[in-house]
């Protein structure tokens, strides 16, 4: 029998295979189907069902942060991106790789200005490093391997490549194969003697940090350097990720709240930059500075986002003698744990921290009851932390789905509010059905308690009935219990730290996914 040629389809799924690419989340419809049946003719890609768009790319983040490479994700048209684009941006905002393929309608069809009919490529440009449409069958591994390629390009990209349904069910050629990647660029001599010079001065000074940077080798450099030197260590507010716990360099970071980052930042006379951006308020408020650092301090840049932080950092501390420098570290977490009471912000967090498991992963979109979360867990066991770098919620879920996916030997920790929660709860509809290792614990406060903060805030401290009714999650109330057995999870129930112990060393013990509602 005559073989079948292969279709654009196959073609790029051969090629995906060839670059690297072995996960694709989905949420796909007609004009997908053969990119679909190309899952099945074609082994190595492993398909991943998402009931949303924003669980589809949410995921592909959560898997790129962990597995340092893309996945790629397969939406519907220019609705199911539009749907996807806010973990897009978060993923754009966490440097994370992600390939996204989106299908077209037929090139012949284009003309008729059919009901999805939209201008995909004007969609993604506002999400995307790199956008480009397959022209037709025969280009589609070439288009592939380069969308694969700008995925993977310093440091770490958005790239989203159109497929027309008839590229994708034509005859094409087979594969193509995987492209350079370009290097980081080294950091300039200039900035590394000007930090030297800063950091040589006696004056108040913080490193502050962000991506590679804040993995656990670069900030084992980095805390030699701030033991030689007497600077600070802090990370950026919001990070793709961080290595912490007992054993390892900690980086303070930086807060969310503009008075309480001014606090914190009033001492320094000087930054020094590793991947970072100056520090400014997430939103603008009456009467308070965008820009949160100190009058009178000095911004230097070390290494740019798209240049080695990690090699400007190992520089930095031969330039300073300080390579054989003990860093200081945190304390490991003390044995006895805590009292039973009532659960709030301080003990939910000792009990996460008593009971982290070691080489865990925690994604983290606790929000309101979580702002100290970070702080109060420096001395856990070594874990990777992930957080929401867009400032977009409904990042944690499906984060916890994809660092699953990408580190299938160890446990994750989604600290969830409820509100967030609600925005990508179909996540956990795809935590059962791949059975991934996640503990979901629902911060449950009734209520998106981060906007009432927010109204007082922007200068308004007693909103009225209709704004108060806009900001609480109690007319009616969700049923955590009843939301995890409508998407095939065990659930549990906490109101006590005691409870909220006892569920959490279940949880910790078992493998597949459970939730556990804390009332707070």
């Amino acid at each position: 029998m005559t073989p079948q040629p292969s279709t654009g389809a196959q073609s790029m799924v051969r090629t995906l295979v060839a670059c690297g690419v072995d996960v694709c989340f989905a949420n796909p419809g007609t004009s997908e189907m053969h990119f679909m049946d190309a899952l099945d003719t074609v082994p190595g890609v492993r398909g991943v069902l998402g009931l949303f768009e924003g669980v589809v790319t949410g995921a592909a983040d959560g898997y790129a942060r962990m597995a340092d490479r893309p996945a790629a994700t397969l939406l519907h048209l220019g609705p199911g991106l539009a749907n996807a684009a806010a973990n897009i941006h978060n993923a754009r905002r966490a440097r994370s790789p992600m390939v996204n393929i989106v299908g077209e309608h037929a090139s012949s069809h284009l003309q008729h200005d059919a009901p999805l009919t939209s201008d995909i490529a004007g969609i993604a440009r506002p999400f995307s490093d790199w956008v480009h449409t397959v022209a037709g069958a025969g280009t589609a591994a070439a288009d592939t391997a380069r969308a694969v390629r700008a995925a993977r390009s310093a440091p770490g990209q958005i790239a989203t490549l159109i497929l027309p349904a008839d590229a994708a069910w034509s005859a094409a050629g087979d594969v193509a194969g995987p492209l350079d990647v370009p290097a980081l660029a080294p950091a300039d001599d200039a900035a590394l003697r000007q930090a030297v010079a800063v950091l040589r001065s006696g004056e108040p000074t913080a490193i502050v940090m962000t991506g590679l940077a804040l993995r656990e080798a670069p900030l084992q450099v980095a805390g030699r350097i701030a033991a030689a030197t007497g600077a600070q260590l802090l990370a950026q507010t919001s990070n793709g990720r961080v290595a912490r716990g007992a054993g390892r360099v900690e980086a303070r970071r930086i807060p969310y709240a503009v008075d309480a980052a001014l606090a914190f930042l009033a001492p320094f006379r000087h930054l020094i930059l590793v991947g970072a951006k100056a520090p400014v308020a997430f939103f603008a408020y009456p009467g308070k500075p965008s820009v949160l650092t100190p009058r009178g301090c000095s911004i230097h840049q070390l290494a740019t986002a798209e240049q080695d932080g990690p090699a400007a950092l190992q520089a930095l501390a031969d330039a300073l003698d300080a390579s054989h420098v003990q860093p200081v570290l945190p304390p490991a977490w003390p044995d006895d744990p805590a009292a039973d009471g009532p659960l709030n912000p301080a003990t939910i967090a000792a009990v996460v921290a008593e009971l982290l498991p070691d080489n865990s992963i925690v994604a983290d979109e606790s929000v309101t009851t979580g702002r100290d979360f970070f702080r109060l867990t420096r001395s856990a066991r070594p874990h990777d932390w992930l957080q929401v770098t867009g400032g977009a919620i409904g990042c944690g879920i499906p984060l916890a789905c994809g660092a699953a996916i990408a580190c299938p030997d160890r446990k994750v920790i989604n600290l969830e509010a409820d509100g967030s929660a609600m925005y990508t709860v179909q996540g956990l509809w795809t935590q059962a059905r791949e059975n991934l290792d996640v503990v979901t614990v629902v911060l449950n406060n009734r209520a998106y308690a981060t906007l009432a903060k927010e109204m007082e805030n922007v200068g308004i401290p007693r909103p009225g009935p209709k704004a108060l009714a806009m900001i609480e999650l109690q007319r009616p109330a969700i049923d955590w219990m009843a939301v995890a057995r409508t998407f095939g999870i065990p659930g549990l129930r906490a109101t006590t730290v005691a409870e909220f112990r006892r569920h959490l060393q279940a949880a910790v013990r078992e493998r597949g996914p459970m939730l556990i509602e804390v009332q707070c």
